[in-house]
């Protein structure tokens, strides 16, 4: 499954036919139907080939950030559902994926105009497929979401039904613009402010209006603020083990940072290039970071320009072969890192202005952004039925414009029709996903009972540190089985918050 190549050369009636032809394919009710392939593989076994790649002595914190709820083992479990989703007929209408599109991977952040845009945010598993295996997972989120909170099957059910229909409703809308309307197209927050007035829901604009204003004040400095301290006149990053580790720089780590730094570069627009070359690197740290990516590599990069009020924090965060590419097609790109910055480039409508690519010693891929540029979401614990269900109208919508942007609106949209179908059949799939996400965490939790899965505890100790090889990586080193994290958490607020969750649940982000 690959995106087209070619100058496209199709009418809009040839592509609505071509849409449509997808129905037999999969017909829209057929989706309604999960039944579990014969073969379908331990969904613990999944996971434990996923953590292969990833550091040993990070993965009791991955665990611990997994097992809190069926939601969180969902939203850690990318893999699952893909294997689970490939098991099953597809309608062949292909688009570039974000490949873990749950809620909680939406939200608020800063386009380079400084505008303040509503746009998916995590693009690690990004790659073309069907789709419908998208809005399959968003919808099935907020069931999940859901039931974390103990609300109502009805308002289960309405939300998955509301995330696919917004989903119709607006792709509908793109298949009748211009394309070159859809691709300048964002979900502004006057956007989402018209959205909610259109409801007549003006408790829902209120909230809009405090989110832009939560992610407007989490700016660069804000990020400096939060992770660095000064320490005898000169500011670095803070040490506070697992989740900040500051690794000290010597000439031969600054060095090779400083020839990454130029090989990153080059991967940017000229001007990018240009602005990057006023600063220099000051310190250096790893910081974990979510749920599923806990494990692999996350560094983060203090930069210093004009003088020491002016600060930037980048991060260096390790890219792995997508969920999607063994049951789709292997990713055209030489690098994971270059697959992550264009799929996300192809679909955001405002990618970051220091959105990039590189290589490290030993042939390990990363991308490369800026950290905590306005970013906010809001944190699902809190939700009621009424703002689950409006945002789950946000985030169809938004996802919506993601696909148009990088497939076909018009063959998406015409196989969507105008009835509820896709709607209905979105909804009934994700309540019968959800009960096998919780049949799936009860044998995950049974595996951390018997202790064959190890968890990270508030009390345990941590004594892991960052070596560099002289092969030039960097590997962490220390006794396995002490992982763990400390009790406080310096940045309060974080969407991955949950106040029911344990001291190992806090983050950096």
């Amino acid at each position: 499954m690959t995106l087209p190549m070619n100058v496209r050369t199709t009418t809009v009636g040839q592509r609505e036919v071509a849409g449509r032809a997808g129905r037999d394919r999969r017909p829209r009710t057929s989706i309604s139907q999960f039944t579990p392939s014969a073969d379908r593989a331990d969904p613990v076994a999944l996971l434990a080939e996923q953590e292969v790649i990833r550091n040993p002595q990070l993965l009791p914190l991955r665990h611990a950030r997994m097992s809190v709820s069926p939601f969180t083992f969902y939203r850690g479990g990318a893999g699952i559902m893909t294997a689970d989703l490939a098991s099953m007929p597809n309608s062949g209408l292909v688009t570039q994926l974000c490949g873990d599109a749950h809620l909680s991977n939406f939200g608020m952040f800063a386009a380079p105009d400084r505008s303040v845009i509503f746009d998916i945010n995590d693009f690690d598993e990004t790659n073309p497929g069907p789709f419908e295996w998208d809005v399959l997972r968003l919808a099935a989120s907020f069931v999940l979401a859901a039931r974390d909170l103990g609300l109502q099957q009805d308002t289960c059910a309405e939300a998955a039904a509301v995330a696919a229909s917004a989903y119709r409703g607006q792709m509908q809308v793109y298949a009748g613009m211009p394309d070159l309307a859809v691709w300048y197209d964002r979900v502004s927050v006057d956007v989402l402010a018209g959205w909610a007035s259109s409801q007549g829901d003006p408790r829902a604009q209120r909230v809009i209006a405090r989110s832009a204003g939560k992610a407007k004040s989490r700016d660069a400095w804000s990020a400096v603020a939060k992770l660095t301290e000064v320490v005898e006149g000169q500011r670095r990053f803070r040490d506070l083990p697992p989740l900040l580790m500051r690794i000290p720089l010597d000439g031969a780590l600054t060095s090779q940072i400083n020839d990454l730094f130029v090989q990153y570069r080059t991967t940017l627009q000229r001007d990018r290039q240009s602005l990057l070359r006023r600063y220099q690197v000051r310190d250096f740290g790893h910081k974990v970071v979510g749920v599923g990516s806990v494990g692999l590599l996350a560094f983060v990069i203090l930069l210093e320009g004009r003088d020491e009020n002016d600060l930037l924090v980048l991060q260096v965060k390790q890219a792995v072969k997508s969920v999607l590419e063994p049951v789709t097609a292997p990713s055209v790109y030489s690098t994971s890192g270059e697959r992550v910055v264009v799929g996300q480039q192809l679909m955001q409508a405002a990618s970051d202005t220091f959105l990039g690519w590189i290589t490290g010693p030993g042939g390990r891929q990363y991308y490369v952004r800026q950290l905590r540029d306005m970013k906010f979401a809001p944190d699902p614990a809190r939700f009621t039925s009424e703002s689950l269900i409006a945002y789950a109208e946000i985030c169809g919508r938004t996802l919506a414009r993601a696909h148009a942007r990088a497939g076909d609106s018009v063959m998406i949209s015409a196989y969507l029709g105008t009835s509820n179908k896709f709607d209905r059949s979105v909804r009934d799939f994700s309540l019968g996903y959800a009960d096998q996400v919780e049949k799936d965490y009860s044998t995950y939790r049974a595996g951390i009972d018997s202790g064959a899965i190890p968890v990270a505890q508030a009390s345990d100790a941590f004594d892991h540190r960052f070596v560099t090889l002289p092969t030039g990586q960097l590997v962490m080193t220390g006794p396995a089985e002490e992982s763990t994290q400390p009790s406080s958490d310096p940045d309060e607020g974080s969407p991955d918050e949950n106040s029911e969750q344990p001291p190992v649940e806090a983050s950096l982000e």
